[in-house]
Order: structure tokens, then sequence, then C-alpha cells
């Protein structure tokens, strides 16, 4: 009988659902939705592919305790009775993360991170003399501590790195979009490889990139390495059977995935991750400014862009006279498109001169944003929204 193990995996508010999705297909059982992320239950070979395929997740997390607490004594103890050697070596390096969801009976999250960190390097102490090393900036090993008033988690990493750290992505411009976000987009507006997809405010190229990667079957996490690589329970064979699985899978296929820029600066950044990325066959890249953009491709598409927001009162008024010249050039010229916007600015609607037929809530790290969603009618036909509403 297989072991079954507990996990949490966080993800971008918002896109729990198609995280949900993600997990069932990975044939996760016990998957039950939160906000902020999804856990779920199976086997150790299941952490491995949630890891290796996940496009939408932020980190895999193995839950290794789960408590009722009143005091900090009790955390400690909590993690004084684990047996930590059983899970990784003595001679890994730890980092102890807290979060705290009003919890007003302790003092901070930075003391209770020491009581628990005190817990593990005294567990270790007792079992073989030595106790672990602290490394704030690069751990072997992260743990982490979900506190409510009453209960209290402790999870082990699976991860290490975010798993949307690609490994792909070596130039950035100014505030880039996380690429698990860009996945969790693509996924939540049911975008698939059938469909011409261009972003004409394309940045660094992360909606490009992870599309790409969807249309190839190229798993996420092919090309990093992970924490769990460094625990106890590893198996290098099991793990390089789902690697070998998940390159066997990808395809060489070209797909009409375009993208421009006005920025000089973020073409050249562009251009640098598709090639390092090797997608410069696949993506199709132009300096050119979005209110003159026309269809790449002789079909109807996806437009999706991010563009930026305006946090000062100057950058607000460019943006509030460029949303019509956007506006008027996807009626001019995207007959029959699907147009969407991802922006914490909410003037949008204001001034584009369309009606979104959609305003999915989510969040671009802490930030509230709304992903705007324009049905472009071709024929007097409309096609049916997709993504949720508010």
């Amino acid at each position: 009988m297989k072991q079954v193990f507990h996990f949490f995996a966080p993800c971008p508010r918002g896109l729990e659902g198609p995280l949900v999705a993600e997990l069932e297909a990975l044939g996760a059982d016990q998957i039950k939705a939160t906000d902020g992320g999804v856990g779920f239950a199976g086997s150790w070979v299941l952490m491995y592919e949630a890891n290796l395929q996940s496009r939408i997740a932020s980190r895999i997390l193995w839950r290794v305790a789960e408590k009722s607490w009143k005091t900090e004594d009790d955390l400690y103890a909590m993690a004084r009775d684990l047996d930590w050697a059983e899970m990784f070596s003595v001679d890994c390096t730890i980092k102890v993360g807290v979060t705290a969801y009003r919890v007003p009976q302790i003092r901070s999250p930075e003391f209770v991170a020491l009581r628990i960190k005190d817990g593990i390097c005294d567990r270790f102490r007792l079992k073989g003399g030595k106790r672990p090393s602290v490394d704030t900036a690069e751990p072997d090993m992260r743990i982490q501590l979900y506190l409510t008033d009453r209960n209290a988690t402790l999870y082990l990493d699976t991860s290490g790195d975010a798993l949307f750290k690609r490994g792909y992505r070596i130039e950035t411009g100014e505030a880039p979009m996380r690429e698990n976000l860009a996945a969790g987009i693509l996924a939540l507006i049911g975008w698939t490889p059938a469909e011409a997809l261009y972003d004409p405010m394309c940045g660094s190229a992360t909606f490009l990139i992870e599309a790409a990667m969807i249309a190839r079957k190229i798993a996420p996490g092919a090309r990093r390495e992970f924490a769990f690589q460094k625990m106890r329970l590893h198996s290098e064979e099991m793990w390089q059977e789902q690697v070998a699985a998940a390159k066997a899978a990808e395809t060489k296929e070209i797909f009409p995935i375009y993208g421009s820029d006005v920025s000089t600066a973020a073409i050249a950044h562009a251009q640098a991750n598709l090639d390092y990325a090797r997608f410069d066959d696949t993506i199709h890249l132009k300096q050119l400014n979005a209110m003159d953009a026309k269809p790449p491709f002789d079909m109807p598409g996806v437009w999706i862009s991010n563009p930026p927001y305006g946090v000062r009162l100057d950058e607000k008024e460019k943006l509030a006279a460029l949303y019509p010249q956007w506006g008027d050039a996807l009626k001019k010229r995207f007959s029959g498109w699907r147009a969407y916007f991802l922006t914490a600015d909410m003037d949008i609607t204001k001034h584009m001169g369309l009606k979104a037929s959609k305003r999915t809530p989510l969040y671009n790290g802490g930030l509230e944003c709304r992903l705007f969603e324009y049905i472009m009618i071709s024929g007097g036909m409309r096609r049916k929204p997709t993504g949720s509403d508010e």
C-alpha cells in the first residue's frame, strides 16, 4: 500500500480554480481549494510531478505536522517533537518562516520563527549532538509555519526556489509579471495553441514564453533543481523517470505566437529571453506601438497584455489618453478576437470605449488587479465569455 502524503500548493490569489484543474489532471486526491492555494494528497511521486508540471503553483509544501496550540511553548514543543533527521541531514542549512493570520497571542512572527528554529535544532542536537546551520538567503530546507488563533501547521518546502522561477528569464524590465501568474491567466481564459496569441505590450515576453511552453508541452520545472532532491525520501531513479517522461512528451511544432512592444529595451529583453529559452523559432517579435497593432495572423485569436498601471498622477493621465487608442485598434482591426488586459488601474473601463464582458479579480504579488475581457464581435456573433466575474 502506497504511503499517502499531504501537501499544500500556494498560488497567486484568483488562480485557485485553474490550479485545482492541474492537480486533478495529475491524479491528486483530497483536493481542497482555499484562498491563495490548494491542499491535496498523494504519493511522493505525485509531489515530483506537481513540482515538475505545475504551471500555476508557487511552491509544493509537505505538511509534516498539524496541531492545536495556545502558547508559544506549544509551538516550540511541536517543532522539537518532530524527527527532522528522518526528513533531511543535519548538514542541510535551514530557514524558518511564519505566516500568522489574526493571531493576537503571539509577540511577533519573527519571535515564533526563532522558537521553531530552536525546536528543530534542539531535536537534532538531542539525537546526534549536532545542530543545522541557518541560512536566510539560500537555505537547503525551508520550514514554514502557518498559524491561526487555534491551529498550527508545519510544512517542509519541497520546491526550494519558488516554482515561478523557471530559469528562462535572464532579462527583465520594471515590475515583471511572475511566470505562474501569466500561465494561470492563460489557463483562466481558456487559451489553447489552436488560437493565435498576441501580446502588443510584451515587455520581457512572459506571456509569450509561457504560451510557447504550454504549446510545446514543456514541463516548467524541467530546467531547474528542487529542495526535495536533498530530502531523505528522495529517489533519484524515480525522479529521473519523471523527467524523462516529461521530455518525451515535448513537441517541436510551430504555433502562432506573436509579441510587440513600443520600447526598444523591452524588445531586447524579450529577445534575450526567447533566445535563452530556445523559442526564437516559435515566437515572433516586432517593435511597434500598440495603437498601431494589426492581427499578425489570418485567423482569430487572443490579444493579451499587462499594460503599465500608472501609479503617479502624470502616468495615469498618459494612460487615460492611450486607452481609447487601444480600444480603437481593437474595434477597427481585431474583429473576432478576444482581448484581455491585466491591470490595477480600474479607470481603464472609463476610457477604453468598449464594454468589458468580464472583470476577474486577480493579484499581481500583493497588488489587487482585474483581468478585463473584451469580446470583439465578428459577423454579429458574440463568443461566450470565459473566466469568472465579480
